[in-house]
């Protein structure tokens, strides 16, 4: 800016700053990762292979199961700022196509898994309320839908989340091909095997610790070709 058009500047526009993405936001990415993963496992430790489906909430209190739902908010809190940071470090080479799906597919992904959430709190707070001849049923049909909502739908949308950040990256070479690679697979892990075995849904987040960490010894910058 000359010295001109510093004249001509509306005074109240002198004190405006170019927003500009913290570098400690990439920590938002680690916290997600460990906050996830926890309530991930919560989830699975909380549905035992052994036993009546849908028994597990009526012959216990549903502590862990209140552990994961009081977790879930703090950990879609940081997973927006993952997002954040990661779409930050496209600068301008973002494309808005693929932006869109990946944006698209995390927001989606996170909805289902707070539909998910909600529903393990409403197990939680309506198994009191319900009559025992009954709550075994409600307990199996949120059982059900709440491990739809997360594995079926919500993980799915999560590999549609990698692969879009995947293809980003191989297009633009903002991260090494190993990662790009890596991403390809787990992503496929999830859209084939999340069903098959629940304690592969913990690929999610460990991808999204290797990635945070990765921003974390770039300086948290991933595009370092931007002015």
């Amino acid at each position: 800016m000359t010295d001109a058009d510093r004249v001509r500047e509306h005074p109240a526009e002198r004190h405006l700053r170019r927003l500009s993405t913290p570098r400690a936001a990439a920590v938002a990415g680690v916290l997600f990762a460990l906050l996830f993963g926890t309530v991930l496992v919560l989830l699975r430790v909380s549905l035992p292979d052994a036993g009546e489906r849908g028994s597990q909430w009526v012959t216990d209190d549903g502590g862990l199961l209140r552990v994961a739902v009081i977790l879930m908010p703090f950990a879609g809190i940081t997973f927006l700022w993952f997002i954040g940071v990661v779409r930050d470090g496209f600068g301008k080479l973002e494309d808005k196509f693929f932006s869109s799906v990946f944006v698209g597919s995390g927001l989606l992904f996170l909805a289902m898994m707070f539909a998910a959430a909600s529903v393990g709190a409403a197990l939680v707070a309506g198994r009191r309320s319900v009559p025992d001849s009954r709550s075994e049923d409600v307990a199996a049909f949120g059982q059900h839908l709440m491990t739809t909502l997360s594995n079926t739908y919500a993980l799915r949308m999560a590999a549609v989340f990698m692969i879009s950040l995947a293809t980003i990256w191989l297009r633009t070479r903002l991260m090494p091909t190993w990662l790009v690679a890596t991403t390809y697979a787990a992503a496929l892990t999830l859209l084939v095997a999340s069903d098959v075995n629940l304690w592969m849904t913990l690929v999610f987040p460990v991808w999204v610790l290797v990635v945070s960490m990765l921003i974390l010894s770039r300086a948290g910058v991933i595009d370092l070709r931007r002015d």
